[in-house]
This record gives C-alpha cells, structure tokens and sequence, in this order.
C-alpha cells in the first residue's frame, strides 16, 4: 500500500533509521484495493483527533468537578480525600489497560479485536461519570471514579493499537500528532466548559457523558475493522496476563526507556495539575470562586501554543525522520515551566507556567506516541503492550497524588513541589537517550 496519504507529498527525508516492530499493512492487490485503503487511512486521520479527545475530556471533566465535590463534602481534609480518590482510580486503570489488552489481541469477532472492547469501555465510562454526578460522599466517588477509569482504559488501549495495527511508520508521526491534539486540547477546554457546570454538577456529567459516547460510536462506525474470525492466536490465560505486566528491560532496553520517560513526565505533571484549584486558592491566594473561574481560563490560554508546537513537532518528526530530539526538547520544556510559579508566586506566574507547559506537553506528544509504537517488543501483542506502556501515563497519577500531599504536609506548603517537578520532568525527557532502535 502506499504509505502516503491521497493527494499528499511524500517527506522531503525519509524516515531513515526508524524502524518499528509493528507488521507492514498488506500490499494492495490492485488500483481498487488501493483506492479503497486510503480513503480508510483518510477517515482515520479524520475522525482520529476526536476520538483521541473522548476519554481524556472524561477525565478532565472528571477532575475539575472532582476537586469541588470534595471540598464541599469536607474541606478541611479536601487534600487527602482527593489524594485517595485519585490514587484508588489510578489502581484501576493500571490494571485494567494490560488486561484488555490481552483480551483485544486475543479477540476473534466479525468487527474485529478492537471495536466490541472500545464500545464497551466507552459505556461503562459513560454511566460512571452519570453516577459520579449523583455521588455525595467520598466513598461513593471512589467507587465510581474506579469505574470511569475502568471503562475509558478499556476503551483506550485497543484504541492505541490502532496505531502499529494500521498506520504505516512513516505517518505515524502525523498521526501521533493527531491524537496528541485531541487529547491535550480536551484536557484544556475540558475544565473551561465544565465551569459552566459548576453550579450543576450532575447535569454537566451526564452532558459530558452522552458527548463521548456518542463520539466513540462515530468514531468505530466510521471505521469498521476487518473480520478477523479467521486469524489464530493464543488462547487466553491466566500466565499470559500476568505477563502481561512485564516486559524483560535486559531484553527490551529501548521500551524500558520509553516506560521510564514516560512515568517521570506525566509524574511530574500530575504533582501539580491534580491540585490546581487548591493551589490557586492556598498558594496564590485566591477564592474558591475565583479559582473555579480562573484556573480552567488559565489552562485555555496555553491552548494556541499547544497547537501550534504540536503541529509543527509532529510533521518535522517525519520530515527528518527523526523522533528522540523532539520528545527530549518537549519534556525540558515541561521541567521549565514548573519555576515559573516557584519565581513569581502569582497569578501571572501561574499563566507563565501554563502557557510553556502546553507548549512542551504539544511537542511532547506529538512524537512521543509514534517513538512508542517503535519500540514495541512484539508484533502480536500491540494492544497488550501499549497496555503496559500506557500503564507510564497512568502509574503515575497513582504515585504523584501520594507524593505531592507528602511534601505539602511536610513543608506546610504548594511551594516545594515545584522544584520537585522539575527535576522529576526534566529526568523524564532525559530518559530518552539510551534509545537505540529510534533516532
């Protein structure tokens, strides 16, 4: 097949040096398959940036009206509740990711391996941020925090593996920075139009939740999978998920490095963004009204930056064939951005930090996806091994709550995380240099 997409000038250089583990798309048989299989890759570069938007508008949502359910149960105790929340919800997507994807790869239906794991997961996602909405206590939030990790993991997995499964390698750049601007860019607007919910807590869940479900239903309509009854894989078992969790980093050095990146990056980034309305009002000084306002209008004005690093990263990734400068370059940018608040403790300091955070985190995952999918250890498990790399984005809003609350409690305040985040990012981008599979 050609790797090009219809209508679309080839790399200036090609990808030299980048090599992937995932298997070649089948060659096309004649000008009609051809046809055929770019208006495919054409839909999926369509639609993909909205699809990549529905779980992370999810949890954005989520998070911002998270932090104000539990203040209002207990403000006093607000820090630790949000902590336990969070990090019980995280358990969850750890486990689940691996998990499904073990059973997608193994999967045999006449829609595919994904699409029935996809549908389900966007469902049970659903109806937890419905339920989620009705919750009074933290008891009840955790519950159904779990289950809205639960199912958006679910659906997130097989969703990755789109990548290697049909993507060829020299687009994955391009389509990397597809996803990439989908997600970020709903987890920026994602707290900006739950504001307008702040009054309406269970109104604005059950909106949010009709929005994503029906974008997944699109987005796997619109995008058949083929029938692979026909395909022999290994059965499941209980020793091939617990496999699933483990990856030899003798063996497999370049993913080893990928996963830790990946861990100190979005570590990182979680000590500090899960709580930014707290910050706002303990560190800056500003009210609980104010900061509901302000800090989802803060994060909106990091968007323009976003997009334009993001476009820009992805496409000279391809162009230059090239991806460990880039992912380097953006996670320095992300270590950067946490001096700005520690500098100037204000509200100026807090739209400094943001603006060059969203400006890191665009180049950052613009790339850092397509460098992923090309350190795959196995060309039959891509779900199952996205699984675990996707447990680096996760692992971490497990750990960092945890840690961050650590080092509020013990030095009295939000001012020492921020040179803890630094130096967590900025070894996370470091991480990448022991690559050797990708340039």
């Amino acid at each position: 097949m050609d790797e090009r997409l219809p209508h679309q000038s080839p790399p200036q250089t090609h990808a030299a040096g980048v090599s992937s583990t995932a298997p070649a798309p089948p060659e096309s048989s004649g000008p009609g398959d051809r046809r055929r299989e770019d208006r495919g890759l054409r839909r999926l570069f369509v639609t993909v940036p909205f699809v990549s938007a529905a779980a992370p508008l999810g949890y954005a949502v989520s998070a911002y009206f998270l932090a104000l359910q539990v203040q209002a149960i207990d403000n006093a105790a607000k820090v630790e509740n949000l902590t336990i929340v969070n990090t019980m919800s995280a358990l969850a997507a750890m486990i689940i990711q691996p998990l499904v994807g073990v059973l997608s790869d193994r999967t045999r239906t006449r829609f595919g391996a994904r699409a029935p794991w996809m549908l389900a997961g966007a469902l049970i996602g659903a109806v937890g941020l419905i339920t989620a909405g009705l919750s009074t206590t933290v008891t009840q939030l955790v519950v159904v925090m779990m289950a809205v990790q639960l199912g958006f993991n679910a659906f997130q997995g097989p969703l990755a593996a789109i990548l290697p499964d049909r993507v060829p390698s020299r687009l994955r750049g391009r389509y990397s920075t597809l996803t990439g601007l989908g997600a970020i860019a709903a987890a920026i607007a994602g707290p900006v139009l739950a504001s307008a919910f702040a009054t309406r807590i269970p109104v604005g869940y059950a909106g949010f939740a009709g929005v994503i479900l029906l974008i997944i239903v699109v987005f796997v309509v619109v995008n058949p999978d083929t029938d692979n009854r026909g395909v022999a894989r290994p059965a499941f078992s209980v020793p091939a998920f617990l496999k699933a969790f483990w990856v030899n980093p003798l063996r497999h050095p370049d993913f080893f490095w990928a996963f830790l990146g990946r861990v100190l990056i979005f570590g990182g980034y979680y000590m500090v963004q899960t709580f930014n309305i707290y910050i706002a009002q303990e560190y800056i000084g500003l009210s609980l009204t104010e900061a509901a306002r302000l800090v989802p209008l803060i994060g909106l004005m990091g968007l323009p930056g976003f997009i334009i690093a993001i476009a820009v990263s992805g496409l000279l990734s391809d162009r230059v064939g090239r991806r460990k400068p880039i992912v380097l370059v953006g996670g320095l940018i992300i270590a950067a951005s946490a001096l700005f608040p520690l500098i100037l403790p204000s509200v100026a300091g807090l739209m400094i930090s943001t603006v060059v955070l969203t400006i890191g985190f665009g180049v950052f995952i613009s790339v850092d996806q397509a460098l992923v999918s090309e350190v795959l250890p196995s060309e039959d498990d891509h779900a199952k091994d996205l699984g675990v790399i996707n447990i680096a984005a996760t692992l971490p809003n497990t750990i960092a709550p945890v840690a961050a609350g650590g080092i509020v409690t013990i030095f009295g305040g939000y001012a020492a995380l921020y040179p803890v985040v630094a130096i967590v990012a900025g070894a996370g981008a470091l991480a990448v240099l022991p690559i050797k599979r990708v340039r």
